[in-house]
């Protein structure tokens, strides 16, 4: 196993592996010699302020199999009507090919910590792009609904883990110093696919049909897989001795999984329905359980512990928020185009486009502002932004001019770049080495869960006021569309409110090494000069 201070690494050896990491085990021989099967320390991977080429391209292949993970979690939306069509389902039992997708990656979050710590880089990674490749052949050929179900599934768990080992890697290779500008460009990958997944699948389904979208990811799983086999490296290290607790996977899988199926059906079943709250009240459960079992065991599944971390707590917490209020208006804000405006879907899509393209920006910027300026400036001005943002799109109306909205949405996007890579990079910089495995895992496990309660949570505060505000106008078709706006106006200032809530957590909350201040900046200006001065 591997221990870092101060940026020097040593590599202690465990069974089964000696000082290199090297290993004979399964997948990670795969068309490799023993002498490149050994893992890549920091001062192989980072040389004169540069990553080699040996680690440039293994994060190269991370990052696209990472980007392929979300690509896909996103283009099948636009297939959804021709699905339906051809298995004769209807429109609740085909939106589980998206819901499953979130649902699935949601559970294998919290596992990664674990196999991180079991297995090594290119044996999660071979074998999620395995499981990835047969998953998209199946939905491919897949003659019945469920067989395309199935299909999605294991698509779900073969690209579920790969953010957290991408972070990880990140974490492993560059210096305290580079890892913002690291995570956002990485960040950038990652957020040009949902502003190409929608629109690209949407064009494929009219030129070749819905299947040709799995006939494009078998191939690109394919790929993948041959790059990983042929071109990834191990980085840090891992304990093939290290066993797991079955039991506090299980509890995982009910908990999490249970609370993200109930929020799931909220969109299609009343609260009081037994398909809501059954599964939500046996996902509270198992998480309790979960939770209590992790803070007793010496060697936890996850490790919880790196809550007791002040800057990776507050770190977290700003990011569920974030994406608590921001994935909820993804949701809200086509309703109003289509249904309150009566615009296409196509011109919903064109409408918020923009702020893709923003944050995807954003997110290199915001990565590299982290490590000029620390993590407090950056996060406070993409909290300003993002709220200024979001109260600016709550004064729509019926006859809002319809890019008020695209304009609003760039703006809160933009926000969004600030806060989110650079949040997350610092709440990570807080941690002891040992520790970003787990804290990757917590993190990215509670913005899996805020997101999948962000949208049903204020769609329905949504339509409580929108209801309680029909009845009040004397009810009747002439006033459903201004009661509806009226509760999107409402749904978009409580989101505002939250946003305003992760301004106060920047100015309070983001302190210590690496959050920056006025002096530390002056100190830094400083020192750029007398560097100057001496060449």
């Amino acid at each position: 196993m591997a221990d870092e201070r101060n940026g020097q690494r040593r590599t202690l050896p465990h069974n089964g592996s000696d000082k290199t990491g090297e290993t004979d085990s399964g997948s990670d021989n795969i068309g490799k010699s023993p002498s490149s099967l050994k893992t890549l320390t920091r001062e192989e991977s980072f040389q004169n302020g540069h990553l080699t080429r040996v680690a440039m391209v293994s994060l190269s292949i991370l990052t696209l199999i990472t980007f392929v993970g979300n690509f896909t979690q996103l283009q099948l939306s636009s297939a959804l009507p021709a699905i339906v069509d051809e298995f004769h389902i209807s429109v609740t039992t085909g939106q589980w090919l998206t819901s499953v997708f979130q649902l699935v990656m949601g559970v294998m979050v919290p596992l990664t910590a674990f196999l991180t710590r079991r297995f090594s880089t290119r044996q999660i990674v071979i074998t999620s792009m395995v499981v990835f490749t047969i998953g998209s052949a199946i939905s491919w050929l897949g003659p019945t609904f469920v067989l395309v179900l199935l299909g999605r599934v294991l698509e779900a768990v073969g690209t579920g883990v790969m953010w957290p080992v991408l972070q990880i890697t990140v974490f492993s290779i560059y210096p305290l110093s580079r890892r913002g500008m690291a995570m956002g460009t990485v960040g950038l990958a990652m957020s040009v696919a949902p502003a190409i997944g929608p629109t690209l699948g949407g064009w494929q389904v009219d030129v070749g049909g819905w299947r040709s979208i799995f006939v494009t990811l078998t191939i690109i799983g394919v790929v993948c897989l041959a790059a990983s086999v042929l071109g990834l490296r191990n980085f840090g290290e891992h304990d093939p001795t290290v066993k797991a607790d079955f039991f506090s996977v299980m509890l995982s899988i009910f908990g999490f999984g249970g609370l993200m199926f109930g929020f799931t059906n909220i969109e299609s079943y009343p609260i009081t329905h037994p398909m809501t709250w059954l599964p939500m009240t046996i996902g509270v459960i198992g998480i309790i359980w979960f939770v209590a079992r992790q803070l007793r065991r010496p060697q936890p599944l996850l490790n919880l512990r790196v809550l007791k971390n002040r800057g990776f707590m507050v770190g977290t917490i700003t990011a569920a928020v974030a994406f608590f209020a921001f994935s909820s208006i993804l949701v809200i804000m086509p309703l109003y185009i289509q249904n309150d405006r009566g615009y296409s879907a196509l011109m919903s899509g064109v409408i918020m486009l923009p702020g893709a393209i923003g944050m995807a920006i954003t997110q290199f910027f915001g990565g590299r502002a982290l490590d000029t300026f620390g993590a407090r400036p950056v996060v406070l001005s993409g909290s300003i932004i993002l709220t200024l943002g979001t109260f600016a799109m709550s004064l729509i109306s019926a006859d809002s001019w319809i890019w008020w909205v695209s304009i609003c949405q760039f703006i809160r996007q933009i926000g969004m770049g600030f806060v989110l890579m650079p949040v997350t990079t610092w709440s990570l910089n807080c941690l002891e080495p040992e520790d970003v495995s787990a804290g990757s895992s917590v993190t990215n496990t509670v913005r899996q869960i805020a997101g999948a309660m962000g949208a049903p949570v204020l769609v329905i505060l949504m339509e409580v006021i929108a209801d309680a505000h029909h009845a009040a106008l004397g009810g009747g078709q002439a006033t459903a569309v201004a009661a509806s706006i009226f509760g999107i106006q409402w749904a978009l200032r409580i989101s505002g409110a939250l946003c305003f809530i992760m301004v106060l957590l920047s100015v309070f909350g983001v302190r210590g090494q690496g959050a920056g201040s006025a002096h530390a900046l002056g100190r830094g200006a400083i020192r750029k000069i007398r560097g100057l001065n001496h060449r």
